[in-house]
């Protein structure tokens, strides 16, 4: 499979943690589907702690785990832990 594409999309969605709200990411995003993955060269900002990006700094919750896909180091996203906009 191909490796996705570094420069990627243009547009931006903010992503929040489902419990409590707190911002986490802003992320390119590419296509119409569900957020599943992000891949970290996409990420635009991020307001995580850098020592454990995958928990939400508000409620300490886990919202994604780190893994490589096709492999690009990227965050599989847990099912209902967030929310984008």
């Amino acid at each position: 499979m191909a490796k996705p594409n570094r420069k990627g999309p243009v547009t931006t969605i903010e992503i929040f943690c489902a419990r409590c709200k707190t911002k986490l990411l802003r992320y390119r995003k590419g296509g119409k589907g569900a957020l599943v993955k992000c891949f970290k060269e996409r990420i635009v900002e991020s307001y995580t702690d850098d020592e454990e990006p995958c928990r939400c700094p508000g409620c300490q919750g886990e919202f994604a785990r780190e893994t490589l896909i096709r492999g690009t180091p990227a965050y599989k996203i847990i099912g209902g832990k967030v929310f984008a906009k």
